[in-house]
């Protein structure tokens, strides 16, 4: 349930707390859900924000996500530790490595696998998704990697993945305009970020007890804010550095239907994607080099899927 708080004059802040999702099949890793939520589908273009570790992998068994189908969407991988390996149907063999980006287009489609290396003792990160706008919504597989600098704030350091903040710009390239960062605010520390007063903005708090515009935010949740303001200030009210991702971009202005892997706009496309991956078409390509099969696509509800989007 979400809960919004109001601190004197200035902006309300939307908490959205984290539920529990396991993930990848019948290995399944458990990560903490903070967007789509049943009040908030979409922040911006971002559209999916999963939060897990950290994950002892000794215990667990670590991260084991056979290959697995995209459509009408990005992926953005960003881990605070451990390592994971990257297969695509674009031929693509990458790693994903604690603040280094790998930004994966599925577009009219791609498929990939994910798997956290031997070398990883503790698998901690998000995982998140960008909705492709409808014209882009077809486009060709594509890939980015970027490993942005560490930039200074005065009481803590922000690393921008994408888009722009604290005077560094990403130069990956967005088909609407985003931002993501991973801040870091030392003990006791206040900040004061200027923003893009036309984008709304989430920040995800990972450990740490932080405020935003003065409302509390635990870690694992996810607060919201709507377009308007210039600033966003940041309070580390602990004693311990803490850590969150911000998320930002202007309103999305579409609805989207979201179903397993896929993103469209209709049921219809829905169901068309399913059955390709089904029938293996050429449409996702193929992964080299996993060490096993590929998943099944889940039945698709007996109803049919609505699109959500455009909340105010």
């Amino acid at each position: 349930m979400t809960t919004v708080e109001t601190i004197g004059t200035g902006p309300q802040v939307e908490v959205l707390p984290a539920r529990d999702v396991p993930l990848g099949g019948p290995r399944a890793m458990t990560v903490r859900r903070t967007l789509p939520q049943r009040d908030r589908t979409l922040i911006g273009a971002w559209c999916f924000v999963d939060h897990y570790g950290p994950d002892d992998v000794a215990a667990t068994g670590g991260m084991d996500v056979a290959p697995h189908p995209h459509t009408g969407l990005q992926t953005v991988s960003w881990l605070f530790s451990g390592e994971i390996e990257h297969r695509d149907s674009l031929g693509v063999h990458a790693f994903v490595r604690p603040g280094e980006l790998n930004l994966m287009t599925g577009g009219h489609g791609i498929c990939h696998s994910e798997t956290s290396t031997a070398a990883t003792t503790v698998l901690h990160g998000v995982q998140l998704w960008v909705a492709l706008p409808e014209q882009h919504r077809h486009t060709a597989r594509d890939f980015h990697h970027h490993v942005p600098a560490p930039v200074p704030l005065d009481g803590g350091e922000a690393r921008v993945f994408l888009g722009t903040l604290a005077g560094d710009t990403s130069p990956v390239p967005t088909f609407t305009p985003l931002l993501g960062a991973e801040l870091t605010l030392d003990p006791g520390a206040t900040v004061t970020l200027a923003v893009d007063p036309a984008f709304e903005h989430g920040l995800l708090v990972d450990h740490g007890t932080l405020t935003l515009a003065g409302t509390p935010l635990r870690p694992a949740d996810l607060g919201y804010l709507t377009p308007g303001a210039a600033t966003l200030t940041l309070t580390n009210t602990g004693t311990t550095p803490a850590r969150a991702v911000i998320l930002g971009g202007p309103p999305f202005g579409e609805q989207i239907v979201m179903w397993w892997n896929f993103i469209g706009r209709t049921h219809e496309d829905i169901a068309q994607a399913r059955l390709d991956w089904q029938q293996q078409s050429d449409r996702f390509g193929e992964v080299h080099g996993y060490p096993g099969d590929r998943l099944p696509a889940p039945d698709l509800p007996n109803l049919a899927l609505k699109p959500r989007g455009l909340e105010r």
